[in-house]
This record gives structure tokens, sequence and C-alpha cells, in this order.
């Protein structure tokens, strides 16, 4: 098979992360944050010199970016496609028959089920909570991978958000959340809701990882925006 074919290119990008390693750093990297190549290698529990050599290998191959702050390397996700082929993988391969050991891991994955951020949109049971309020209110168009309506159109200039992708990214798409098994909000439109979201303190990030919750104040003001009853919030 000539390495330049089509077949060549994909087989190169699935073996990039048929690696167990390079899969940790990349879902790692779903929280659309830069990290360090040390964060990584701790993350991922490998040596530097090892998790530097696996870091290489995905940015030479378009699924990672890397910039450099002095001694610093910092890694992120090379753009929103790549992330979705991440969050994609992560779907279809997730939840299965393993279960998480150990105490903290068990509350790790309970925060994670409860809300996270998917690369930079809002995802788990407040994503999901989230896109279904939308939809009921025909702001977002189920049949449609989830575009927002005129009256969606509408609702995010009220809020002050502009749906002009930039680039080529698309307006809004229907990621399947791995943990919840159905869509929520992704593209342009999910990256704003989530970062209005947290600029406007209605959910935040209790930790380091990609976990996110819905604050008191988010409660009140996304109830109020989109009709979400109070007991409807994942709290557990």
């Amino acid at each position: 098979m000539a390495p330049g074919s089509a077949a060549g290119r994909v087989a190169a990008l699935a073996a990039l992360l048929a690696d167990e390693t390079r899969a940790a750093m990349c879902l790692a990297l779903l929280d659309g944050r830069a990290w360090t190549a040390g964060e990584l290698a701790r993350h991922a529990r490998v040596a530097a010199s090892t998790a530097s050599e696996h870091l290489n290998r995905l940015v030479a191959g378009g699924v990672l970016a890397e910039e450099r702050q002095g001694r610093h390397r910092y890694v992120r996700l090379a753009g929103s496609g790549a992330a979705r082929l991440v969050e994609e993988l992560a779907a279809r391969a997730a939840p299965g028959g393993e279960r998480p050991v150990g105490l903290s891991a068990v509350r790790a994955g309970s925060r994670l089920a409860r809300g996270r951020t998917c690369y930079d949109h809002l995802a788990g049971r407040i994503g999901v909570a989230l896109t279904d309020a939308m939809a009921e209110r025909g702001l977002l168009d189920r049949d449609g991978d989830l575009a927002p309506t005129a009256e969606g159109r509408a609702w995010f200039a009220a809020q002050g958000l502009d749906l002009t992708p930039p680039g080529r990214r698309p307006v809004a798409r229907a990621c399947l959340d791995w943990t919840e098994r159905r869509p929520h909000l992704a593209g342009h439109a999910g990256a704003l809701l989530c970062r209005h979201s947290l600029d406007q303190g209605w959910c935040r990030r209790p930790g380091t990882d990609r976990a996110v919750e819905i604050t008191p104040e988010g409660e009140r003001r996304l109830g109020d925006l989109l009709g979400i009853a109070a007991d409807a919030w994942p709290t557990r």
C-alpha cells in the first residue's frame, strides 16, 4: 500500500491513536487547554522521555499542535477536527464493561458524567440537559444536526453571541455524548454556549480536570432562559 494513498493515510492516523499512552494524552487534551509535556507524562504515567516521543509522533501526524514558551513545551489538540475525531472514538469505545477501580476513580468518573468540557463545548448530563431544553423550545433543530433555528439565532444574539463561525467550522453539530449516549451541542454554537456559561459564572470547573458543574446562579439564569426546572440539573 502506497504511504501517500488515502488508505495509507487512514492507516497511519489509526496507528497514531492505537497506542494507549497516546490515546490517554489525547483524551486529557479534550479539556480544550494546552498542557505541558511534563503534565501529560504524569497523567499518562510514563517517563518524560517516553512522553516526548509519543508527543513528537502526534504532532508530526497533525493530531496535536505545539508551542514553546521559554523551556516549556505546550501541546494542544490541533483544532476542532482533531477534537471531533477523539470525541467520536471515545463515544464509540465507551461505556463498556470496564468500571473505574478505587474510590477516587469512581468519584472522578461520576464528576465527568455529571458535566465536563468536551474540547470546547459542554458534555455529560449538563450538556445534554441544555441541548434538550434548547431543542424543546425550538431553538435547535433535532432533524438538522442541531442547527440553530431562526428563534435560536435570535436567542444567541440576545445573549450577545455571534454565530458566525471562524474558518470552516460548522455553526452547530450533534456530538454523541459518550456517557449519556445521546447528542449534545457542539460546533461553534456549542463552543459559544460553553464559554459564555463559564464567563458568566453559570458553570464552573471544580478542579483541574475536565469536570464542570452548574452553579446556583446558573440554575437560576439558565432556568429562566430555557425553562429548566431547578431539580432537573444533575447533582450526583
